[in-house]
């Protein structure tokens, strides 16, 4: 199991950004995290993080290729301020037909009312929101899980 795991904008700055909301470990520290729960579960991921938006649609696309010799089978979204309103972003998800799950940090219904709404959830399998850098992980349990309850026998 192979998994695309993209970090939207912003997200570089945690560990400084708004700690009571986002927490104090950083994006690098979280990936160790994340790569390491992967592995425990028998998956991979390649981790990606931008600021602009064309950059996180054209690594979107990157999975439509579907390498034969090593291709991702689901991706992990954190939009980050994109969830509100990036439908471009929500196409490219919906274009490229991979099992996805979009993750906050914080949770997003409890925050200001235009972080409520997400036009990301409706082409992703799963939402996990509120849960810190935990939610990323919960992410790739349900993957791993979606990913053995679709395996015939």
């Amino acid at each position: 199991m192979k998994i695309l795991v993209i970090h939207g904008p912003n997200l570089n700055l945690l560990g400084t950004r708004n700690t009571e909301i986002y927490g104090t470990r950083t994006l690098a520290e979280i990936n160790v995290i994340i790569v390491e729960h992967a592995k425990k579960r028998g998956a991979t991921v390649t981790l990606y993080q931008n600021n602009h938006e064309g950059n996180i649609i054209d690594k979107i696309h990157e999975l439509a290729a579907k390498d034969p010799q090593d291709p991702h089978q689901a991706l992990i979204i954190n939009p980050g301020a994109y969830t509100h309103y990036s439908f471009a972003i929500r196409d490219a998800i919906e274009a490229v037909g991979v099992p996805a799950v979009e993750v906050h940090l914080s949770d997003i219904q409890a925050r200001e009312e235009f972080r409520s709404r997400s036009v990301i959830a409706p082409v992703c399998r799963q939402q996990i929101v509120g849960l810190g850098y935990q939610s990323y992980l919960r992410a790739i349990d349900w993957i791993v899980a979606e990913a053995g309850r679709s395996r015939p026998g």
